[in-house]
């Protein structure tokens, strides 16, 4: 840096030491922020440049905290960028009324610092709404394939809604997870709420039963409608030796007695019952 630069930027950190009050409050309405939320960052920007080759590493750090606090309540990008935009207006107001040369010259390169920050954030506030947006999606995904013990020994998968990889994956590990920790024998994955049965949706399925057998874990699947009968006979798939139910209570009754556990006719409808009511 020359010695005109070295000057000018020298009276940009004067005018923030002595104009603090005045900037923060210009800065907290432009930026519609409290300023007790921006003192912390204007002390960390203050204490960066008066460090000789400081890589303002704190002020990221801080700039990076606000933009994932923002992404959580709500605010929008453009909200976000005019809190560390406004900042320029700010000091701009500033260094015009002082009116001296150096101080102009030292708002250039104040500015060009400003917009760096201030890109920084922007990409750090993207990155943060994205992991938010992800983290949703793998909740929706857990909440949508609960694994739920019917009997002793038994556990079900209720699917409601397209059935594709990434849910296929989920489905397998919460399966497999709930086998071990039950000691289940038998599962019976019902798809009654799964609106079509296509060769993919099949596959997935297939999958999922291979996977629960490597386990040592018997599979039933429950729910095939007479449409989802038909588009699987069109289709050409083959199930193979996998037992399909018309019903969860077929599913339940069938994997009781597969159980070993012996039950009369009025039992049987207990049992129905119970299950259409799971």
């Amino acid at each position: 840096m020359n010695v005109h630069a070295d000057v000018a930027r020298r009276r940009i950190e004067e005018l923030l030491g002595t104009s603090d009050e005045q900037i923060l409050r210009r800065w907290s309405a432009l930026a519609k922020a409290p300023v007790d939320e921006l003192k912390e960052l204007y002390q960390a920007l203050r204490t960066a440049l008066a460090e000789e080759g400081s890589d303002l590493a704190d002020i990221r750090g801080l700039l990076a905290e606000l933009s994932r606090d923002r992404v959580r309540r709500g605010h929008t990008p453009s909200d976000t960028a005019r809190a560390v935009f406004g900042l320029k207006e700010a000091v701009y107001e500033v260094v015009e009324a002082d009116g001296e040369p150096e101080a102009l010259r030292g708002f250039i390169w104040f500015s060009r610092l400003i917009d760096d920050l201030g890109l920084y954030t922007i990409e750090t506030y993207a990155a943060a709404r994205e992991k938010v947006i992800l983290d949703q999606a793998e909740q929706l995904l857990e909440l949508s394939t609960p694994v739920v013990k019917l009997w002793e020994g038994i556990v079900a998968v209720p699917l409601v809604g397209t059935l594709d990889s990434a849910r296929t994956q989920v489905v397998m590990e919460k399966l497999l997870q709930t086998l071990v920790d039950t000691g289940s024998e038998h599962a019976v994955i019902d798809i009654t709420g799964v609106p079509a049965v296509d060769t993919q949706v099949a596959q997935h399925l297939l999958k999922t039963v291979v996977a629960a057998r490597l386990m040592g874990a018997e599979c039933v699947i429950s729910g095939i409608s007479p449409q989802i009968a038909y588009t699987i006979v069109t289709l050409g798939i083959e199930f193979g030796d996998i037992v399909t139910k018309a019903t969860l209570a077929d599913a339940l009754a069938y994997t009781l007695r597969r159980s070993g556990i012996e039950f009369g006719e009025g039992r049987r409808t207990q049992i129905a019952i119970r299950a259409e009511d799971a």
